[in-house]
């Protein structure tokens, strides 16, 4: 049914909350902001961060940069450690590469932060390539990485491609460019959320994944 699939990475490979939170917690430290509820910081798992510390903690411009920049001070570090794969994960990605679908990572974190964490996991191999954006702040936006993954396939046939994420910016990026979408319920985004963006298929579990992927 599909030949190519892209996947998020946060919260539908890995469970990255302990780094991401964590991280997000020391940079509003440094910008004088205490914030000791690392639950209230999982809305960052997903969109841009810079988005989010200006729609969170009502941030300008340059100061959503600078703490930016403080997150990474320690997400560079040890943040992009403290993830986890969730279970059945590897085996899915095992099947579907033996079934010879092309796989590729699409996701709104930095590309070299994203390609540590598939080298320290042992999934890297299962991917054509890892698509996300830049450190300069480009191609931070979810259909913008989707559509740089789709010039990068030729010849392809959008009907047999399909996108797999846990946020509405998932869904939004690839209705916007004109492929399928999964929406795992299992990630960072609420099941209402989701059947909002209105995807093509919603899942709860990575084996009801597995169902629609494996056809």
């Amino acid at each position: 049914m599909y030949d190519i699939i892209l996947f998020d990475l946060d919260g539908t490979l890995t469970d990255p909350k302990p780094g991401i939170t964590k991280s997000v917690q020391y940079a509003l430290e440094k910008m004088g902001i205490a914030e000791d509820d690392l639950d209230k910081l999982t809305s960052f798992i997903g969109p841009p961060l810079t988005t989010s510390f200006k729609e969170f903690y009502s941030m300008n411009d340059d100061e959503a940069n600078q703490a930016l920049g403080y997150y990474r001070e320690r997400f560079s570090t040890v943040g992009l450690y403290e993830n986890a794969v969730y279970v059945g994960m590897k085996e899915l990605l095992e099947e579907l590469q033996n079934q010879g679908k092309t796989m590729f990572v699409a996701t709104s974190k930095p590309t070299i932060f994203s390609i540590k964490i598939l080298e320290h996991f042992g999934l890297i191999h299962f991917f054509k390539a890892v698509i996300g954006s830049e450190l300069d702040g480009t191609r931070v936006e979810k259909n913008e990485v989707i559509e740089y993954v789709l010039s990068e396939i030729d010849g392809h046939d959008l009907k047999k491609i399909i996108m797999v994420g846990d946020r509405k910016f998932d869904v939004i990026g690839a209705k916007q460019n004109g492929i399928d979408v999964i929406a795992v319920a299992y990630g960072y985004g609420s099941y209402e959320e989701l059947k909002t963006a209105k995807p093509n298929y919603i899942v709860g579990t990575i084996s009801e994944l597995g169902a629609i992927l494996l056809k």
